[in-house]
């Protein structure tokens, strides 16, 4: 496996502006998902702050991105996005900015997570909002699940819960 695989070399700008590099997550376990404001699985907001408020304390992190590539689900802009965020699921993880998941123009980060060629791993693009992307201490994708996956299965939970254990 390729060390040089992992999501540590992408910047991206948080919602309010600041540029964030991913780096600065090293050693933690992370979930990667591409939000929306107007969708269906948009209650996974609620669930994804219940996650990380369970594991955030042993090493864990949820790293929200907000995309309007399906159904154009999210119509907000960044401050109307964090604060739909905050005020309706009391959302504290980081969201980044409005984010293209998909396509030729998908920012790099998403297709890293999308090709196997680049990350090592899998091949898993986005087929819709609330895709996760399960990121293991060292930087690397290791799994994904599809958006009807909800945060708090036990299948989610048992994976994060087994990458947080490792190497202690």
């Amino acid at each position: 496996m390729n060390s040089k695989q992992t999501i540590y070399p992408f910047k991206i700008k948080l919602l309010n502006g600041k540029e964030k590099v991913l780096s600065d997550f090293k050693g933690k376990v992370l979930l990667v998902v591409n939000t929306a404001s107007g969708c269906g699985f948009t209650p996974q907001l609620k669930e994804l702050q219940e996650l990380r408020d369970e594991y955030a304390a042993q090493g864990f992190e949820v790293l929200g991105f907000p995309s309007n590539d399906f159904g154009g689900q999210e119509p907000l802009d960044d401050a109307a996005i964090n604060e739909f965020c905050e005020v309706n699921f009391g959302v504290q993880f980081p969201m980044f900015e409005k984010t293209m998941v998909r396509g030729d123009h998908a920012h790099p980060l998403f297709k890293f997570l999308s090709e196997k060629k680049l990350n090592g791993h899998f091949n898993s693009t986005p087929k819709w909002n609330f895709h996760k992307y399960l990121i293991n201490k060292d930087g690397e994708a290791v799994d994904y699940f599809y958006s009807f996956t909800k945060p708090g299965s036990s299948r989610i939970k048992k994976k994060i819960q087994r990458l947080l254990n490792d190497n202690k």
